[in-house]
């Protein structure tokens, strides 16, 4: 049953997505459009009267006495959000701070609903702690019930508190008490107002489509008109080529006071999904390659293994956050077989959600970036040095 309702909802994931971009003209998708055009002008209004509350004092924030960074974007998915987090908190780690990672663990496990109807009806606090995906020594959880990102994040920062929780001032507060955290990383904060305190905003813009279709949700990708990009304290150009003249014109012209960063998603080895032996990048050279992935911009990825020297044969597509099924596993594996791929890669996203399977016909490996800043290298320094001596 569960099984079917994610299909279901890929599936009309995958046609809103079709209809949003102009990529299917039939009735039904021009029907779409101007239902979901009209909601978009809904949800405009709403964005901006929530800001006016926060403004205003009508609805309040809260603060921890500690020093919180914000990560996040104004569009859906897609900007390469998770490495730049790793990069800030290992920075910051090694700086001599203490830190922890507050996810709300999007498509995790959530509470159960009895648990938060009892809360709502005896209008009680929610007392239940957060989840600890890691307490900086071990990780304690899997990827279903931690999310993807917190459960990759925890993996690769073996010395990071990472929890999650929808509400970020309560595990916010359980990470200081408890954990003695004095900086605290908001993945995917930007819009999460209700944190506030000692605030650094980071935005994290994709070169390739910085404001999406221009359009607000769920017209288009965006979550914020982009004149609010003016509070940002710091802007990533993620997947830069260099050619950034005209979308650093228009971030100067909407926040000229911000630091401007490009950074690039560099591949720094291959490693087995199943035996987590590693190989160098040298692994695809000459080789027959197949892709397989669950995210929202695949294009990218691929283009990457085919400039690492494979030849790509075959290509699986999922929608974002998809959970494989061992069956599906097995099908990529006939499929690549039958184009003569000599191996398959998945990104490590994808791969913490890998169930185990019986036959290996073929290997399969992740491949792991991390994030390489190309320009405004002093800028990422002097911003992490104000974080950590403010």
């Amino acid at each position: 049953m569960r099984q079917n309702f994610r299909a279901w909802a890929e599936a009309l994931e995958t046609f809103v997505l079709e209809v949003i971009f102009d990529e299917r003209h039939d009735f039904k998708a021009r029907l779409m459009r101007g239902f979901l055009f009209g909601s978009s002008k809904l949800f405009t209004f709403a964005v901006k009267l929530r800001r006016w509350l926060y403004n205003f004092r009508i609805l309040r924030d809260r603060t921890l006495g500690v020093q919180v960074i914000a990560i996040g974007n104004l569009t859906v998915g897609g900007t390469g959000k998770t490495p730049v987090v790793e990069k800030f908190a290992r920075e910051l780690q090694n700086a001599g701070r203490k830190v922890a990672i507050l996810s709300r663990g999007y498509r995790s496990k959530p509470v159960p609903i009895h648990t938060k109807f009892l809360n709502k009806i005896l209008l009680r606090e929610d007392q239940t702690p957060p989840r600890i995906v890691s307490d900086g020594k071990s990780l304690l959880l899997d990827s279903e019930t931690a999310g993807d990102e917190p459960y990759m994040l925890a993996s690769n920062l073996k010395d990071v508190i990472v929890l999650v929780d929808k509400d970020r001032v309560k595990s916010g507060r359980y990470a200081v008490e408890k954990y003695g955290c004095d900086t605290l990383l908001l993945d995917d904060g930007f819009q999460y107002w209700h944190l506030r305190g000692r605030r650094h905003d980071v935005v994290l813009i994709d070169r390739q489509q910085p404001f999406g279709n221009e359009h607000m949700l769920p017209r288009g990708t965006l979550r914020e008109p982009p004149s609010h990009l003016g509070r940002a304290h710091t802007i990533f150009i993620t997947k830069s080529d260099g050619k950034t003249a005209d979308l650093r014109a228009r971030i100067n012209e909407l926040n000229p006071a911000a630091a401007i960063i490009e950074c690039v998603h560099e591949p720094v080895y291959f490693e087995d999904v199943f035996t987590a032996e590693r190989k160098g990048l040298d692994l695809l050279a000459g080789k027959k390659v197949a892709s397989l992935s669950g995210i929202a911009q695949p294009e990218g990825f691929e283009l990457l293994l085919v400039k690492l020297g494979g030849e790509l044969v075959y290509s699986k597509r999922f929608a974002d956050h998809h959970r494989f099924t061992q069956q599906e596993i097995l099908n990529t594996i006939n499929r690549a077989k039958k184009r003569q791929a000599d191996l398959i890669i998945t990104t490590q996203k994808d791969a913490v959600r890998f169930p185990k399977i019986d036959r290996r016909d073929l290997p399969v490996f992740f491949m792991r970036v991390e994030i390489k800043i190309v320009a405004g290298a002093n800028d990422f320094q002097d911003c992490v040095r104000k974080i950590c001596f403010r």
